[in-house]
């Protein structure tokens, strides 16, 4: 899509201006090495494309969409620490490459980062945009906590699993949406619907990879197919699949978990989701969501014009081949 393209190289043209003090080394050096690791820097996009909806500019928004992808990075950076994570984008995590306790300091400074930039909005949005912000920072970390909650879980209902994707990675889809409304002087319903309309674009996405993990093509992937499978994670599929097995499939399903042939492993998970139609039951409530977030902004008080970048933007999100 050229026009996310666009909106791509003037974020990254504008991370390349940041500049971090030479020492400690082992303090930025780690920040200068993840923010150039790239990434789709979707989620600073948002905030300028909400703010543009509503008649700001991108100049006007730039600093509290900065804000937002420097919160998401040092988010990362700690999501890597707690998953003992190796690889981020093709590369070393920072902790692999430094240490933890490097990789938790300098996520730290980070965030104070984030926040310094959204200090230089206008002083009358600020309150609304630091509330928000707050809001979301403490609601991505009970997803995370919950995400970790769910390892050792004995049953996770599905309704606790769209919750806890809501909180870890949509309400930030939400809230860097709404931060630009709020920058261009949106009114509080459309501010409202323009979150709702990112949230719910937020969990169609995170359950379309739910699907594309073990169901996409492995050479447009870009990670492993079948990796939620191989470490039992809890996912949109695996719910499904547990909800819709009779007693006989469900001893299969624990007994395939149990696997150590990771490729019989995926194999065998995936002929018994085919039995189960698990794919196309997931792909239904992809669509659900992705239907809400539209019927949310089609509410939006502005010229259908204004609302179709972001049209564009919900419709290559969800092109990805399921």
């Amino acid at each position: 899509m050229q026009s996310i393209e666009k909106y791509s190289v003037f974020i990254e043209e504008e991370i390349k201006k940041t500049h971090y003090p030479l020492t400690p080394k082992n303090l930025y050096d780690p920040l200068r090495y993840f923010m150039t690791l790239g990434g789709k820097r979707m989620r600073p996009i948002l905030t300028l494309m909400g703010a543009e909806a509503f008649g700001s500019s991108k100049k006007e928004a730039l600093p509290a969409a900065l804000a937002v992808e420097l919160f998401h990075n040092f988010s990362l950076i700690h999501d890597d620490i707690m998953d003992e994570a190796p690889i981020r984008r093709g590369k070393e995590t920072v902790h692999t490459k430094w240490n933890q306790n490097i990789a938790i300091l300098s996520g730290d400074v980070l965030l104070v980062y984030a926040y310094q930039l959204l200090a230089q909005q206008k002083a009358e949005v600020l309150p609304d945009l630091l509330n928000l912000f707050n809001t979301t920072a403490i609601e991505v970390c009970e997803g995370q906590q919950y995400d970790m909650d769910f390892e050792t879980k004995k049953s996770v209902s599905i309704t606790e699993y769209i919750e806890m994707i809501r909180l870890k990675t949509s309400v930030l889809l939400g809230c860097a949406l709404e931060m630009g409304a709020i920058i261009a002087g949106a009114s509080l319903s459309d501010r409202k619907l323009i979150y709702e309309f990112g949230q719910q674009i937020g969990i169609a996405f995170q359950i379309q990879d739910d699907i594309l993990d073990l169901y996409a093509d492995p050479s447009k992937f870009g990670k492993q197919v079948g990796g939620d499978i191989i470490s039992n994670k809890t996912t949109l599929l695996l719910l499904k699949a547990f909800e819709l097995a009779d007693p006989y499939q469900k001893e299969k399903l624990n007994a395939i978990l149990q696997e150590s042939d990771f490729d019989q492993k995926i194999a065998l998970a995936k002929h018994l989701f085919d039995v189960l139609n698990v794919r196309n039951v997931c792909k239904e409530i992809m669509n659900y969501h992705y239907e809400q977030a539209k019927t949310a902004l089609e509410k939006i008080q502005i010229p259908a014009s204004q609302k179709e970048p972001l049209l564009q933007l919900a419709a290559y999100l969800m092109e990805r081949e399921i």
